[in-house]
C-alpha cells in the first residue's frame, strides 16, 4: 500500500511553517519563512496581519516542503493548520478579507477602559463563561475597528482566526475550531459554542460568526485556485484544525483530564487539562480556554517573555560563550549550561524579576532587572545570573500550576517539558526540583506540527481521534525525577521572590521604573 502524508502548516508569531510527516509521525520534511507583523502608522501598540505578503509566504512554504519531500502532492492525504491564538481575520459578505490583527495586538486600550467604567462587572461576568478577559480578547479589537475604521466595520460579515483563514484560503470554506476561536472571548466554554449576545451587549456586530466546527473535521478538498497557488493536488482533503497551544499539546499527548505540560519557548505556558463543565476561578488569576479533545477545556498559565528574556540575556552578555560554541561547533545554552551547573542550587539568592506570576485580571509586570547581587565576581556573574533565569522560570511556572490546581482540585505530579527550553538538561531538572514533579521529555521537537498533523489524520480516518493518533506517535526521550533537598531551597526562595515582586510592582505604580509590559486599559 503506497505511503500516506500530511501536511501540518504552522502559523507562529515569528513565523509560517509548512511540516510534511508520514503516518508514523516521522518528519518527512519542513519550510520556513520569518514573517513580521507592523505597527500600523499612528495606531500605537497594534500589530497588523498583511494577508496578501502572508499568503504568498505561506504558498512558499507549501511548495518547499512538497520538494524537499521528494513526494508526489497526491501523496499528501491531508492538510491542517494550527496558529498563534488570539490574532484574527475579519471578511466581508464575499468572504474577502477585510482587515487582520496578530496575537499581542494592544491597540485597543481606550476601548477596554470604555467597557469596564460603562459595563461594570461586564468583564467579570464574560470571563465566567469564556475563560476569557479583554487583554487580548476581540471585543475591545471589534469595537476600536467600529471607532476608528468604520467603513472596514460596516463590511464584516465573518470573523476567524489565523489558522482558520489558511485552511479558507485552501477549501474556501470559513469556520472555526473551539480551541482558537476561544480566546477571543466570545464564546462559551461549556457549549463549546459561539455567545454571541455578548457581542450585541456591548453594541458589537452579532452575526458575523461562522460555524464551529471541533479539531478534526473535514472542511473539503484544496480547491483548484489553492491548487494552482501552493502545488497541493485538488485531491487532499483540508481539515479543521485549532490553536497552537492547545494542538502541541495532543502533539505531546497531554490528551486526557489530569495531563499536564509546560511549554518552555518564547513565551512559556503551563496547561492542566481539566473537564469544560469545570467554571473558571472567581479571581480571574489564570486563563481557560476550550481544548482539542471534546469534553475537555485547559486551565493555563502564562509566563511572559521566559524564552526571549533568555535570548536577551545571551546576546546582551554572554560573547564568551558564543565565542565558545562557534569554535566548538555547538549550541550556545549547551555551554552556558555546563557551567551553570557549578553553580549551587539558588544561585546565591539572585532575584531576576521580569515576568510576574498570571495575575489574568490586572495583568501587567515589573521593570526588568536582577535583585541581590552582590560583589563577588567568582559567585555574581553572568554564570550564576544565567541559572538564576533557568530556576526564575521554573518557580513562576510552579506558582501558576499550584493556582491551577487550588481552583480545579486535580494534584500535580508529573509534567510533558517540551518546546526549545526543553532541550536543557539542567532546566529539566530545575523544572523537576522546583515543582517536585516528576518531567518527562517527549522525543518530538515539532509538538505544534505534529498535532496539526495528527488532526489531518483524524479527518481521513488514519488516526480514530486525537487521543488515539497520540497513543500511536507520543514517544518519550527522558525522564527526570525531583531532588526534594533543591525542593526545600527552591521553596525558600520562591516566597522570597514573591514578595520582592510585589515591591517591584510599586515602582512601577510610582512610574519610578517601567513595566515590561502591561495588559490593553491599564
Amino acid at each position: 500500500m503506497k505511503q500516506k502524508y500530511l501536511l501540518a502548516i504552522d502559523a507562529g508569531t515569528g513565523s509560517i511553517r509548512a511540516v510534511i510527516f508520514d503516518a508514523d509521525g516521522n518528519q518527512i520534511s519542513v519550510a520556513q519563512q520569518e514573517w513580521t507583523h507592523l505597527e500600523e502608522a499612528g495606531v500605537p501598540n497594534s500589530m497588523s496581519f498583511d494577508f496578501a505578503k502572508n499568503w504568498e509566504l505561506t504558498c512558499a512554504c507549501i511548495r518547499e516542503a512538497i520538494k524537499q519531500a521528494a513526494i508526489a502532492a497526491e501523496d499528501i492525504a491531508a492538510l491542517s493548520a494550527t496558529s498563534m491564538r488570539e490574532g484574527i481575520v475579519l471578511y466581508d459578505a464575499e468572504d474577502n478579507e477585510l482587515w487582520g490583527v496578530a496575537n499581542v495586538d494592544a491597540r485597543a486600550s481606550k476601548e477596554v477602559k470604555y467597557l469596564k467604567s460603562e459595563f461594570p462587572g461586564i468583564e467579570e461576568e464574560f470571563y465566567a463563561q469564556s475563560g476569557q478577559t479583554f487583554a487580548l480578547g476581540a471585543l475591545p479589537r471589534l469595537l476600536w475597528l467600529k471607532n476608528n475604521r468604520p467603513k472596514i466595520y460596516n463590511k464584516v460579515a465573518k470573523i476567524s482566526m489565523i489558522g482558520d483563514w489558511i485552511l479558507a484560503k485552501l477549501s474556501g470554506k470559513i469556520a472555526v475550531d473551539p480551541s482558537n476561536a476561544g480566546t477571543t472571548g466570545i464564546f462559551s466554554l461549556a457549549s463549546r459554542k459561539w455567545e454571541s449576545s455578548m457581542a450585541s451587549k456591548i453594541g458589537i456586530k452579532d452575526d458575523i460568526f461562522p460555524d464551529v466546527l471541533e479539531t478534526g473535521t473535514v472542511l473539503g478538498f484544496v480547491s483548484e485556485k489553492a491548487s494552482r497557488e501552493t502545488g497541493l493536488s485538488s485531491l487532499t482533503q483540508v481539515v479543521m484544525g485549532g490553536g497552537d497551544v492547545q494542538l502541541g499539546s495532543a502533539g505531546l499527548g497531554v490528551v486526557k483530564e489530569g495531563d499536564v505540560a509546560v511549554l518552555g519557548g518564547s513565551f512559556w505556558q503551563q496547561v492542566v487539562n481539566i473537564k469544560s463543565s469545570l467554571k473558571p476561578p472567581k479571581d480571574m488569576g489564570i486563563r481557560v480556554n476550550p481544548h482539542v479533545i471534546k469534553g475537555l477545556s485547559q486551565a493555563e498559565g502564562i509566563t511572559f517573555f521566559s524564552g526571549l528574556v533568555m535570548r536577551w540575556f545571551r546576546d546582551a552578555f554572554c560573547e564568551i560563550e558564543k565565542q565558545e560554541a562557534s569554535s566548538r561547533n555547538c549550541d550556545v545554552y549547551a555551554i552556558l549550561e555546563e557551567k551553570a551547573k557549578e553553580v549551587p542550587v539558588g544561585s546565591y539568592d539572585i532575584l531576576p524579576i521580569f515576568s510576574d506570576a498570571m495575575k489574568y485580571g490586572k495583568w501587567y509586570h515589573a521593570a526588568p532587572s536582577f535583585l541581590n547581587l552582590g560583589l563577588d565576581a567568582d559567585k555574581y556573574n553572568r554564570i550564576s545570573m544565567f541559572r538564576s533565569l533557568e530556576e526564575n522560570a521554573a518557580i513562576v511556572s510552579s506558582i501558576n500550576l499550584e493556582k491551577i490546581e487550588a481552583f480545579s482540585g486535580i494534584k500535580i505530579d508529573a509534567i510533558v517539558f517540551a518546546g526549545g527550553a526543553s532541550k536543557g538538561a539542567l532546566w529539566s531538572q530545575i523544572v523537576a526540583d522546583v515543582t517536585g514533579c516528576s518531567v518527562k521529555i517527549p522525543k518530538v521537537t515539532e509538538a505544534t506540527a505534529l498535532g496539526a498533523a495528527m488532526a489531518a489524520g483524524v479527518g481521513v480516518k488514519i488516526y480514530k481521534s486525537l487521543e488515539d493518533a497520540a497513543e500511536k506517535l507520543v514517544v518519550w526521550e527522558k525522564e527526570y525525577q525531583p531532588n526534594l533537598k533543591n525542593k526545600k531551597v527552591y521553596d525558600a526562595l520562591k516566597i522570597k521572590w514573591q514578595k520582592a515582586y510585589e515591591v517591584q510592582l510599586k515602582l512601577v505604580d510610582d512610574n519610578i521604573t517601567t513595566s515590561m509590559w502591561k495588559a490593553p486599559g491599564l
